[in-house]
């Protein structure tokens, strides 16, 4: 048997099994396109148990070929060899390994690049392309790097925020507008355009399972996964890892940028609808209105482009979107006629992506690559670029990357004082302690938790701030719901930013249901994921002639709608920290557990049923829904995480107050998703900033009276 060392790129079964799987059909073979290539650079840089099975299947293959035919497999006709690969595939022994020689041909043909940079064989095949014809990308955009190094911190600051996600950026800004000196510790990297390549093999929104760079580390950042099976440690690209994106910007560095407010409904969903057995469903301490304001300056500040008037649910505002909507794509087109026949109100999407030339950057050039990828025209807008820039600017707000914070240091009285972070510096661990009198929190609804959980101290012996067990509970994200479709002619025009209609009728007052949510259409289809969708619906052969012809005729007819479920919050969904699996630094790593409520299946099979309505009164030809009772045993925290220090005027049911301070630690702000006490049945980064804007200026309205 050979070994994954072997030389790949060479060996005549796997040449013959890929020109099998991608047979020449007036387009390149697999072999032609470099997809052979490919899988042997795969052998060298991952070895994993699953390439040491492949290369035991490769041989497998072979050898079963002599043995019931009688020749190797290179010397079988074509249609005898995919014979052969369907037998072993229906059987029991190879099923597994014959499916992962299926994806990476797809990788290779749909996803991966030439040696030389271009693009996959798959795109013209099909007819994808990133850049609409005549258009460029602009100049690279600037990026803000770290100010300090790991040694040149100050030993003391007036506040120390950790995570420079939509949050803790926008604390960072009005902190240090305000005259407060500001460190802000991020765990990941400030990566530019250039060291984010547009590569659907790594990115965001991939199907590949590789790490990205803006993934934890692949090997030294372990979860713990306990449900009714057992316990079971995952690592980033596992989706049941629960990712978001870490690096300077955090989330909106790849987003999507839907930029949704949350509506009236969604501050009072227990007086609302009442509070379903087995859920923790209460209402917000806080209003719509309260909000409103910073909703406000959150768009301004980030820079937002929609359209008021057709979300029903929408609350009242101030002033319109800064920008106009970004343009209606062709999918968008065809959905609005069949939300004519059906009478639904439809809109487009706000998206913090320029529709126009906005505050020095410019208009999106609707490249097909955007959720997932950072943005190579610099016409999307996150805190990376809007909030971070202008903190950085004050002259006060120093930047560390690559570090990460351990713990919350505590004095002997209990009191909060500061933060021990620790980073590998030269390749050696290096640890040391910022102390600060104020201390934000915003690693998202996972990593905070588990950072106040780990620093339990005598006074508060199960975590700082958990003296009621509520620290990790009522984890939450957004459950996706919808339906994909076939026309029988052509509904892509390849144009992104992506979804440019809604319905967001069914976000409340549905018969039956509890909350709900938006639907709209799905960013532009990327070839890979649509082999990877279409193979799993069975639409097509996952390899062979059928295979690539299939792609070919329905990439450009395939029409998704999709959207989040408002999930019930459920306090046996939780993230604790386990006993003793370790990081690479020896910290206690995240456990999450439990599942989904019942009532968040419900909503999200009825906004399914909604989107193959809307699809099948648009004229498709087959209409593909997507059933929730079908979705695997687990918490929900990989879209939108939220909830787990939730806001309340409760100490016994809550984590921090109405402005987002822990519990017996004042000087303590949590400032992301984790004081959601529920998440809307929208994108939350637009309430995440908003919150962050006000709390943060109540913050520094009280130091500026401290400090007289």
């Amino acid at each position: 048997m050979r070994s994954v060392e072997s030389d790949w790129s060479n060996d005549a079964t796997l040449r013959a099994i890929v020109e099998c799987m991608l047979p020449a059909d007036g387009f390149p073979s697999g072999t032609e396109a470099g997809v052979v290539e490919f899988i042997a650079g795969q052998f060298v840089t991952d070895r994993s148990d699953r390439m040491r099975a492949l290369a035991a299947a490769i041989d497998a293959i072979g050898a079963e070929a002599s043995a019931t035919r009688g020749v190797p497999f290179e010397r079988m006709a074509q249609p005898e060899q995919d014979e052969l690969l369907r037998t072993l595939a229906s059987g029991d022994g190879l099923v597994e390994a014959i499916d992962l020689l299926a994806l990476l041909c797809a990788e290779g043909y749909y996803a991966a690049r030439g040696a030389d940079g271009s693009g996959p064989a798959g795109w013209a095949a099909t007819g994808f392309r990133v850049l609409p014809a005549g258009a460029e990308w602009p100049g690279p955009e600037e990026v803000v790097a770290p100010t300090i190094a790991f040694d040149e911190a100050a030993e003391r600051y007036d506040a120390v925020i950790v995570g420079a996600g939509a949050g803790g950026a926008a604390a960072a800004q009005v902190l240090a507008e305000a005259g407060m000196s500001v460190l802000l510790v991020e765990r990941g990297e400030s990566l530019s355009s250039e060291e984010l390549p547009l590569d659907l093999l790594r990115s965001e929104r991939s199907i590949s399972g590789l790490p990205t760079r803006t993934g934890a580390d692949p090997m030294g950042d372990p979860r713990v996964i306990e449900t009714s099976t057992g316990r079971q440690t995952v690592y980033p690209p596992d989706p049941r890892w629960s990712a978001n994106a870490m690096a300077v910007g955090g989330g909106t560095r790849v987003f999507g940028a839907q930029t949704w407010r949350f509506s009236p409904e969604d501050f009072r969903m227990a007086s609302t609808y009442g509070v379903p057995d087995g859920s923790s469903l209460a209402d917000w301490p806080i209003s719509y209105d309260d909000l409103e304001p910073w909703y406000d300056r959150a768009e301004r500040e980030l820079g937002v482009s929609g359209e008021q008037g057709h979300d029903r649910f929408a609350g009242p505002r101030a002033r319109d979107y800064p920008m106009p909507p970004q343009a209606q794509t062709l999918d968008g087109s065809v959905l609005a006629t069949g939300a004519v026949r059906l009478g639904m109100r439809t809109g487009p999407v706000p998206l913090a992506i320029n529709s126009v030339p906005h505050n020095g950057r410019p208009a999106c050039v609707r490249c097909a690559l955007c959720v997932g990828y950072a943005c190579h025209a610099a016409a999307k807008n996150g805190s990376f670029n809007t909030a971070l820039p202008r903190a950085i600017t004050t002259g006060r707000c120093a930047m560390l990357t690559r570090v990460t914070a351990e713990r919350i240091l505590t004095d002997a009285a209990g009191a909060a004082v500061g933060v021990s972070v620790v980073a590998l510096v030269a390749g050696e661990v290096r640890r040391r302690e910022v102390f600060a009198d104020r201390i934000v929190v915003a690693a998202g609804a996972i990593e905070t938790a588990r950072l106040l959980l780990n620093s339990a101290h005598g006074r508060e012996p199960d975590g700082l701030g958990n003296a009621h067990d509520q620290v990790g509970r009522n984890l939450q994200a957004h459950v996706y719901a919808g339906a994909v479709s076939l026309f029988d002619e052509v509904v892509q025009d390849g144009l992104g930013p992506g979804p440019s209609i809604s319905s967001t009728d069914f976000r409340h007052n549905v018969p039956g249901i509890i909350g709900g949510g938006m639907i709209a259409n799905d960013f532009v289809p990327t070839p890979l994921n649509v082999w990877h969708t279409l193979s799993t619906l069975g639409v097509i052969d996952r390899f062979g002639a059928d295979s690539k012809r299939g792609m070919r005729e329905l990439l450009s007819r395939m029409l998704m709608v999709f959207g989040p479920v408002q999930e019930i919050p459920n306090p046996e969904s939780r993230v604790r920290v386990d006993p003793e699996v370790r990081d690479r630094f020896g910290s206690p790593v995240a456990l999450l557990s439990g599942d989904i409520h019942p009532e968040d299946r419900r909503a999200a099979n009825m906004l399914a049923d909604r989107a193959a309505e809307w699809l099948e009164a648009s004229g498709a030809a087959r209409v593909f829904r997507m059933n929730a009772d079908e979705r695997p045993e687990g918490p929900s925290g990989g879209q939108h995480q939220a909830g787990t220090c939730r806001m309340g005027d409760d100490p016994s049911t809550s984590v921090t107050d109405r402005w987002g301070r822990v519990w017996g630690h004042p000087n303590v702000l949590i400032a992301d998703g984790s004081v959601h006490v529920t998440n809307g049945g929208v994108n939350p980064v637009l309430t995440i900033m908003a919150l962050a804007y006000r709390n943060a200026t109540k913050l520094a309205e009280e130091w500026r009276a401290e400090a007289g």
